[in-house]
């Protein structure tokens, strides 16, 4: 494989986004579990579904449409769904987490919807729904890169404020962090990220990237630091060799990817379990 990415530019185009999906998706993922939140990449995917769906109906019906890229109007749904569950924590002041369901829910009733109206499934939409190595654009590999830099610069220049916020919410914002904000901005970030993520992983796996190498770093992690550093690891680990192995299996890299994940989380905690023991 390594040899055959320097000849094939959709190869390179899979490789550089893996290697970027498998920073990013566990980094945010990180405060997405601390925060409890492990279900809004889930409700995000699924919207972001809905707009695949939407753009491939528009591209059947309307031959207007004929050269817009799913990803794009995937991401613009996935960033309303966004501030929607924003919106609905507000709403639900005691019984927050509703937000989450009612949007997932929402999603996959608006994806079925147009998946029907487009005549059922097809294999642009299949590759949306479970990840191609083939499918990953030079395009789409740029918008990968530029989302990923976005998400570093909000982790950089937002760190002591996530942290804080993550952790304690009401000491936060009694430090005067404006944590409302502060929400909106990181739950913006996810959604970007899981419509970048759709084209290596696939739309209905893609939360697993984010909170697998999590689970699983979390378990031998002695600080939070050391819980992003592993998660990082265990994500890059899981989509490199994961697309290793699809490649040369001809497997479904998003599948692949997932079940190296779980893997390595069932090893971290045996090896846990293994150490208390002795």
């Amino acid at each position: 494989m390594l040899s055959n990415i320097f000849q094939y530019e959709f190869l390179q185009n899979a490789f550089i986004s893996g290697v970027i999906i498998g920073l990013i998706a566990p980094l945010l993922g990180v405060y997405v579990v601390v925060r409890r939140l492990s279900l809004i990449a889930d409700a995000l995917s699924h919207v972001t579904l809905a707009g695949i769906a939407a753009s491939l109906l528009l591209e059947k019906k309307f031959s207007g449409f004929s050269g817009l890229n799913p990803v794009y109007l995937g991401m613009g749904f996935s960033v309303t769904g966004a501030v929607l569950i924003e919106k609905l924590r507000t709403v639900y002041k005691h019984y927050q987490e509703l937000a989450i369901p009612i949007i997932l829910s929402s999603g996959v009733g608006i994806s079925v919807i147009f998946i029907s109206l487009a005549d059922g499934f097809n294999t642009d939409l299949f590759s949306y729904l479970f990840g191609s190595v083939s499918a990953v654009t030079r395009t789409d590999m740029w918008v990968i890169v530029l989302i990923a830099l976005f998400v570093l610069a909000v982790i950089f220049l937002l760190y002591k404020e996530l942290f804080l916020l993550s952790f304690d919410e009401e000491h936060a914002k009694a430090s005067g962090i404006k944590a409302k904000w502060l929400h909106l901005i990181f739950i913006l970030t996810v959604a970007l990220v899981i419509a970048s993520s759709m084209r290596i992983v696939g739309i209905l796996l893609v939360s697993s990237l984010m909170t697998l190498p999590v689970a699983a770093s979390i378990r031998i992690a002695k600080g939070f630091k050391q819980t992003i550093f592993f998660s990082v690891l265990f994500g890059e680990l899981s989509v490199i060799i994961g697309l290793y192995l699809a490649y040369y299996l001809d497997l479904a890299p998003g599948g692949t990817i997932v079940v190296l994940s779980v893997l390595i989380l069932i090893i971290t905690i045996i090896a846990t379990k293994f150490k208390k023991a002795h």
